[in-house]
């Protein structure tokens, strides 16, 4: 199923008392979206699928146009989500890396819902959770960003749950300067931050920076949004490739709740395409026995998925979100 904004808040509540994560996948096409989600139901797991502007933009969804793409993820997302097969996961549609001038139409059309005409009927598709992507911001843009943003779900009386950043590449975020972003939303928007992603030694892509994961700022942090904002809010840790395991466990347990993950499923994806294809060069010729079933798109993605269904339920056991998609929903029926 998928969540709206309220609901996403249920679930991240759920996450941080209960000490998991959940793991926020960067799913750049319809199969992958598909992958992540038989990955979740195969755990009995909630699930984030995150989006980026490239997604958006590129071939399978926007061919250029970020609101057309933003529409047809979630038309296809929404769909599978509240299909029988998978009615009973929480799916999150979170917005990830989307900035430049494209920042605050695309968002903006998130939040008050982009009219989708399906059978002479008309649905308005609208995104779970947001974020601001924050690496060329200045602090005072990305507080402005975020409060014109809430406005205009204001205005549209849509609900909205961000996840703000500050800079997440850059040195550790100090709490005076988590004081400075997230109050200066709070302050005007209360209660609609409810994920934090303060920059805590993790680098975004498969490359390692010189400053180490430092969990104990994690919990720092956590501690100081609740005397800040007077509720929970769990932390999202950008850049988890190729973080050590005892790192992030540290993490989940001092209040990491969302987990993006990105580069290194890219990676299995690409590098089982190459498999596929290497070790198939006489079946794509023409007149070969099998030639069909290996050049149409349903023999590569589905050895694409089972190349890479394994690394996502390990991931998500890891987080120790396996099994909580029943119990969340569970809590949220009583």
């Amino acid at each position: 199923m998928l969540l709206d904004p309220l609901q996403s808040r249920d679930l991240l509540a759920h996450a941080l008392h209960n000490r998991y994560a959940v793991l926020a996948a960067n799913a750049d096409s319809p199969a992958a979206i598909g992958d992540c989600l038989e990955a979740a139901l195969h755990c009995d797991a909630p699930i984030i699928i995150e989006t980026s502007l490239w997604q958006l933009e590129g071939a399978s969804f926007g061919r250029g146009d970020p609101v057309l793409g933003l529409a047809r993820y979630l038309a296809d997302l929404a769909v599978l989500a509240g299909s029988p097969r998978f009615a009973r996961i929480p799916v999150i549609l979170h917005t990830d890396h989307i900035k430049g001038p494209k920042l605050r139409p695309t968002l903006a059309a998130a939040i008050e819902g982009i009219p989708v005409t399906l059978a002479g009927g008309c649905s308005h598709l609208t995104a779970s959770t947001l974020s601001v992507d924050a690496s060329d911001l200045s602090a005072e843009t990305n507080i402005e960003t975020l409060k014109w943003l809430a406005s205009r779900a204001e205005a549209s009386h849509r609900p909205v749950t961000f996840e703000m950043e500050d800079a997440v590449d850059d040195d550790y975020t100090s709490l005076d300067t988590a004081n400075r972003l997230v109050g200066g939303v709070e302050s005007a928007h209360p209660g609609t931050i409810h994920l934090w992603a303060p920059a805590l030694g993790t680098h975004h892509g498969l490359t390692q920076g010189g400053r180490a994961f430092d969990p104990d700022l994690a919990h720092r942090h956590v501690e100081n949004l609740r005397r800040l904002t007077g509720r929970d809010i769990g932390l999202a840790l950008h850049g988890t490739s190729g973080l050590d395991e005892k790192s992030l466990l540290r993490g989940v347990q001092a209040g990491v709740i969302k987990v993006n993950w990105s580069s290194e499923l890219l990676h299995l994806r690409a590098q089982a395409g190459l498999d596929y294809f290497t070790t198939r060069v006489a079946s794509v010729q023409p007149g070969h026995g099998a030639w069909k079933e290996t050049v149409m798109d349903n023999g590569l993605q589905r050895h694409l998925g089972a190349a890479c269904l394994p690394a996502i339920t390990a991931r998500i056991r890891l987080l120790g979100a396996e099994n909580q998609a029943g119990r969340f929903l569970e809590s949220v029926s009583r």
